[in-house]
């Protein structure tokens, strides 16, 4: 196993990433380790296995690391998502930086089961950063920390920074000021998205560009369900009516339920004809099934 280890972080080392120092060292059956995935921070690993412990041969790979490398574990598993815990190395008691492509962002180990963004999401954000232009406005639903509003604000966009969280809603704002942006400028909401979407349909309010990256299972407030697989559609047909002319929409989904094909057929029937539609695939480091499906739509 630590043969296989090392070769998929060696492979990393011949990928070219950009100003990044944070990716996937290892992705499970793509790199001949099933169960298995190591992501690593600036430095800090996050170490994720599908069983419901570690294994001792893990650990003791763990422990045999530099005593500077700080290793944590987590359990994959939706129902319980517990916060992970400590393998080897130092504490992680406060935030700390990463950079993607030059863009600074807060991750924490302290803040539950996911750590801050998601690193496979890196070329969407790269994506939106270089189709973004002052003058754009671009609206990121399910906004999670704000990675997506970040890539648009400093492209010149004014962003608006939608969510239920506003935990979340303040992580934005401080990935924001990392990365010198005047969040004065910019708008953040706290609510349903398709709330939302309604209210912004009904005050003619358009965007130039939309963020659709939302949970694969979620429920609001007021107990109304959200499942990728059963109202995507509905989803991208009201943000599209929240569009300017020639706008643009983000579609993705990390739904394992929901091949590629099937995605994005899902997204083509929720427009009009003649829009344009694109695919792109998931970043180099994620060598494992291809679960993100990405859809751009340009209108």
């Amino acid at each position: 196993m630590v043969h296989k280890i090392n070769t998929s972080e060696k492979l990393r080392d011949t990928l070219s990433l950009g100003d990044t120092n944070a990716c996937r060292l290892i992705d499970g059956a793509g790199d001949y380790l099933p169960g298995i995935y190591l992501d690593d921070f600036a430095g800090r690993r996050l170490l994720s296995t599908s069983s419901s412990s570690l294994s001792p041969e893990l650990r003791d790979w763990a422990n045999s690391l530099p005593p500077s490398i700080t290793t944590y574990w987590k359990h994959l598993d939706q129902q319980t998502r517990e916060a992970p815990s400590l393998v080897a190395g130092k504490p992680l008691t406060e935030p700390f930086e990463i950079q993607e492509h030059g863009v600074r962002y807060l991750i924490s180990f302290q803040s539950g089961y996911s750590q801050g963004i998601f690193l496979d999401q890196r070329e969407n954000r790269l994506r939106i950063r270089e189709r973004c232009q002052s003058g754009d406005t671009v609206l990121n639903t399910f906004a999670y920390t704000g990675a997506f509003s970040v890539c648009a604000a400093l492209a010149g966009a004014t962003t608006t920074t939608l969510d239920l969280s506003q935990p979340y809603l303040d992580w934005a704002r401080k990935n924001m000021a990392l990365n010198r942006i005047d969040e004065e400028g910019q708008h953040f909401c706290r609510g349903d998205t398709f709330h939302w979407l309604r209210r912004f349909a009904r005050q003619n309010r358009r965007f130039t560009g939309i963020v659709l990256d939302p949970p694969t299972f979620s429920r609001d407030h007021q107990g109304n369900i959200f499942r990728v697989e059963e109202h995507y559609g509905d989803l991208v047909t009201l943000a599209a009516s929240c569009l300017s002319a020639g706008g643009w929409l983000l579609c993705t989904s990390n739904c394992r339920r929901l091949s590629g094909p099937v995605f994005t057929s899902m997204v083509r029937n929720a427009l009009p004809s003649g829009v344009h539609i694109e695919n792109h695939p998931m970043p180099p480091d994620f060598t494992g099934e291809p679960y993100l499906k990405t859809v751009m739509v340009e209108t």
